[in-house]
């Protein structure tokens, strides 16, 4: 196994920029460090946290009381196929750059997750998604490390219980695999995706097919324009990106909603018939603005979703700006908004 530190502070890990210090702390390099990490774990009976990119976390103050294994994996096969061309990413990559490395190749299917930050590894534990594509919508399967078993398994798309950010890795089997690598089927001479309203109009008017490079480059500047890329000296993208999920409901809490409101609830499809609800206007409209404060704790100035650390911010502090908003919301509508991020090391239920 890599070499093992102790003590060692977390917050330059995550992307609030905000966490106490691992008890041990690990970089892992290839599989064998995982399952060496596994065992030193069990051997001290220690707690054992995987990190990944650090991009969708909330690290207490305290910090973790037992072993972080950073997935630091590197590599990617590209195996062409008939219509589509099969990638293979270790779990450590950077996600960004392989989507550029996708469209460089013209191949569909991920030039709308463009520009969300963190790792290969954590892609399908949240099935992340944005402007108008998930990543189930491309995944073949998942080579993980069964922390049960001790054995390295391959699970396929079906079995991994993919729906609105969340499959089996963030649910029903939460803390029980290590994602090691992650295979996708791209597209080959696929129309990009122009489902999205914010994306669409971008491209409005014009009299051909937008390229891949022309969506991605797209999706990215309007993620810029919200803060929602890491960029030095912007205070308002020290986040975890979107805190809270976006809502779904019944037809009747919607209609219920409605008839308690001045002016039209905006709503979108969700599976099985239900509706899925903007928490950023739920947010808005009871009461917190775009850049509504509690101390060095903020919702970004521009996009509402986001909670951001101003600088100096504690995880404490997070926490209080997210219950004030979570109960500010729930007071008003008789919603309680779902966090997003995962919460290390603390004490109970957010």
């Amino acid at each position: 196994m890599t070499f093992l530190q102790e003590n060692v502070p977390l917050a330059p890990f995550t992307t609030f920029r905000i966490g106490g210090p691992a008890r041990y702390f690990v970089d892992a390099a290839s599989e064998a460090d995982v399952l060496a990490a596994l065992d030193f774990a069990k051997t001290h009976e220690a707690p054992l946290f995987v990190l990944g990119g650090g991009s969708n976390l909330l690290v207490s103050d305290a910090g973790f009381p037992g072993l972080v294994v950073r997935i630091n994996l590197k590599g990617t096969e590209w195996e062409p196929a008939e219509d589509r061309v099969l990638l293979r990413a270790a779990a450590g990559e950077d996600w960004d750059p392989v989507v550029a490395a996708c469209v460089d190749r013209g191949l569909g299917g991920v030039e709308c997750l463009s520009g969300i930050p963190g790792s290969v590894g954590g892609t399908p534990v949240q099935n992340v998604g944005a402007y108008g594509q998930e990543i189930s919508d491309v995944l073949v399967a998942v080579r993980a490390l069964d922390r049960r078993t001790g054995a390295i398994v391959e699970l396929a798309r079906e079995q991994c219980g993919f729906s609105y950010r969340a499959s089996i890795f963030n649910t029903t089997d939460k803390d029980r695999y290590i994602v090691l690598q992650v295979t996708y089927a791209l597209p080959r001479n696929q129309a990009p995706c122009l489902t999205y309203p914010d994306v669409k109009k971008r491209f409005a008017g014009r009299d051909r097919t937008p390229a891949l490079a022309d969506v991605r480059r797209a999706v990215r500047e309007i993620r810029a324009a919200k803060s929602m890329l890491l960029v030095d000296g912007d205070p308002d993208s020290r986040s975890a990106g979107s805190f809270f999920k976006n809502p779904i409901v019944t037809e009747d809490e919607y209609a219920r909603i409605q008839n308690a409101s001045s002016e039209p609830v905006p709503r979108y499809p969700a599976p099985n018939g239900g509706v899925k609800l903007a928490a950023a206007w739920l947010i808005e409209r009871a009461g917190f603005h775009k850049g509504f404060s509690m101390g060095p704790a903020a919702v970004s100035r521009n996009h509402t979703l986001a909670l951001v650390n101003r600088g100096g911010a504690s995880a404490g502090d997070i926490v209080r700006l997210a219950r004030t908003i979570r109960f500010g919301v729930e007071d008003r509508f008789g919603i309680r908004l779902a966090p997003e991020p995962v919460f290390v090391g603390f004490d109970g239920e957010f």
